[in-house]
């Protein structure tokens, strides 16, 4: 797996913290209450829910950090001797392989405690069986710390780590320290390479892109390297000799002319030469810096014969100085270049190739004869391309004819429309919810109107008009002036129960109010209605005679008959009539809140607190807040 991303790995707490975050989610997630009067079937089956489940949530965060952290026999040779350049593999997959020891011993513990909890004949027994499962299961995480510890140190080096593709395009830069290599990546890349005067400023892998030929290129930054014996160097060093062996990569080895660095020209051609076995099969340049300070030209014979013997060997050396930017392009290029040949003579060579040309065919056109054919454009195009010549004869805007004209112009659109001359200015039509108006006159209308006033003239000489078309009788006027009566009096009444409405008094229905016999005959004879003189008008409505209930007999406890001549309770107590008035004036006094409210009275709930102390004390927990 060339492609890794280790910025995806979940994190790793620490034993005492993976128990919290266990323990607490059993907490939140099961059942918490029980009570010894249960059937012990029910009292098993809870405790057991809770051993299971905290097994199961230790099982699914082991399992996932086993799973996030990347096996060093999955992913690409260069990730894995990277990975034990940094972090040694013979601890890290310890680390692994204790806390997947972990994952089985807490699946064993719960798998035993479970059998002993289906034979548990009491509360208690199951209850301390409970706390001894997830007891163990703590102990066995908490022994578990320092792998936890360093895995999660692990995590956070390998989230930082830049994302190299082994198989992609790629310039690898080498050299000894402070030759200019970070300074050249930051040249023809995007990246920031921290630039100092001092050695071993880059100690780690820096990764740039840039783009050549509209394809792109990766830039791998190593730190610098010592001219010694493999098992001397130290993890800054490994990191640039495991880019070296494992990348398919041109490499630009960066020599400095100038020796600023502190290492003069035969050191830094003796560490090429003891490098030089990771060079093999890869597109090699010599890249001679800092020509700024010294040129090539300017070096001692015995200096100039060393670079020399470069060349002789095919290697090319390419002068460039990252101060003045002399020659960094050109490097630049001439790596892609030899890169992108070596890529595809290896494609070449491979054996998918002779498939792929199998099924392709290249036609080369032969010459039929010499007889001139040139191309053939049509009049049409020749003319449509003299037109969008800047220097030809230009079309006279709207705007060149309102400058001409000043004062004078008016802007005319009528006359570019494509329609025939004499038509240009015709009116143009209304139109309403589309549709044209003209559609909807009539070209008759005035003649129509005329002959419609002479009818009517006609009609009023004639006398058509003057007769009375009434045809109601007296009977109907009579009907009709009183109706009018009824409507006027109906008002008069609306009118006066508004104003007896605007006085707060008591209400009473009409069937209670009595009614006189003179007002109902006067009120009858204005309407036209002549009440018989022997009827009762005034007489109420009979009542039916109500069913007498027999008191029961008082009778005490035992049953014996009590006294019913007993006095009152709102009169008992009472000195005299002054006293008992008073006392139901104070009574009255103390209902009249209540009597305000109407509905209110001394049995209502009532609940005198503003914020009562069961619904707003206390720590608010997670979910909505409606109910306080």
């Amino acid at each position: 797996m060339s492609h890794y991303n280790f910025k995806k790995i979940t994190v790793v707490p620490s034993g005492k913290d993976f128990v919290d975050i266990v323990l607490s989610r059993t907490q939140r997630k099961t059942p918490t209450v029980i009570h010894k009067h249960y059937k012990i079937s029910r009292i098993r089956n809870f405790y057991m829910r809770k051993v299971r489940y905290t097994q199961q949530n230790f099982h699914d965060k082991l399992s996932e950090i086993i799973g996030d952290f990347p096996k060093l026999g999955d992913i690409h040779p260069f990730y894995a001797d990277l990975m034990n350049v940094l972090y040694d593999k013979d601890h890290y997959k310890l680390a692994l392989g204790q806390i997947n020891t972990a994952r089985h011993l807490i699946d064993n513990v719960s798998k035993d405690y479970v059998r002993l909890l289906k034979y548990a004949d009491s509360l208690y027994r199951c209850k301390q069986l409970k706390k001894a499962a997830l007891g163990r299961m703590c102990t066995i995480m908490k022994r578990q710390n320092q792998s936890l510890e360093y895995l999660e140190q692990v995590r956070q080096h390998l989230s930082r780590l830049p994302t190299i593709d082994p198989n992609t395009r790629t310039l690898l830069i080498c050299g000894f320290p402070n030759v200019g290599k970070s300074s050249f990546i930051n040249k023809i890349t995007r990246a920031d390479v921290e630039v100092q005067p001092y050695a071993f400023t880059t100690k780690s892998l820096f990764v740039g892109h840039t783009d050549y030929k509209y394809l792109r290129w990766q830039v791998v930054d190593t730190p610098g390297i010592l001219d010694h014996s493999l098992e001397e160097r130290n993890t800054i060093e490994m990191q640039a000799i495991t880019a070296l062996a494992h990348l398919r990569a041109a490499v630009l080895y960066i020599m400095d002319v100038s020796q600023q660095c502190g290492h003069t020209i035969e050191e830094q051609i003796a560490l090429f030469k003891n490098i030089q076995p990771l060079f093999a099969n890869k597109p090699l340049m010599v890249v001679v810096n800092k020509i700024d300070v010294m040129r090539p030209d300017e070096l001692q014979e015995e200096e100039k014969k060393l670079l020399a013997d470069f060349d002789s060997e095919g290697i090319p050396v390419l002068p460039m100085s990252t101060v003045t930017e002399e020659g960094v392009i050109n490097v630049k290029t001439e790596a892609c270049d030899r890169l992108l040949a070596h890529r595809v003579e290896g494609k070449i060579k491979g054996k998918k190739v002779n498939d792929v040309l199998n099924r392709l065919h290249v036609a080369v056109p032969q010459q039929r004869d010499t007889k001139a054919r040139p191309p053939c454009i049509p009049e049409g195009v020749k003319k449509r391309k003299t037109a969008m010549e800047v220097d030809g004869k230009r079309k006279k805007l709207e705007r060149d004819i309102e400058i001409e004209m000043e004062d004078e112009y008016v802007l005319d659109l009528q006359k570019n429309f494509m329609v025939p001359e004499e038509e240009k200015y015709d009116v143009i039509p209304e139109l309403w919810q589309g549709h044209n108006i003209m559609d909807f006159v009539d070209p008759d209308i005035e003649k129509k109107l005329d002959e419609l006033e002479k009818e009517e003239g006609l009609k009023e000489a004639a006398g058509e008009y003057d007769e009375d078309m009434s045809s109601e009788d007296e009977e109907m006027h009579e009907i009709r002036k009183m109706a009018a009566k009824i409507r006027d009096k109906r008002q008069l009444k609306m009118m006066e129960s508004k104003e007896k409405r605007k006085v707060e008094k008591p209400r009473l229905p009409r069937t209670a109010l009595r009614g006189k016999r003179s007002r109902f005959e006067s009120e009858m004879g204005e309407l036209g209605v002549e009440p018989d003189q022997g009827g009762h008008y005034t007489r109420s409505r009979s009542r039916s005679k109500s069913v007498v209930v027999n008191k029961r007999q008082r009778t005490d406890s035992v049953g014996r008959a009590v006294s019913s001549s007993r006095t009152p309770r709102d009169v008992s107590g009472v000195r005299d009539k002054p006293m008992r008035d008073k006392a139901k004036k104070l009574m009255k006094t103390s209902q009249r809140r209540a009597n305000r409210f109407g509905k209110i009275g001394e049995a209502d709930r009532n609940i005198r607190t503003a914020m009562p102390r069961h619904l707003y004390a206390g720590k608010r927990k997670m979910g909505k807040m409606d109910r306080r």
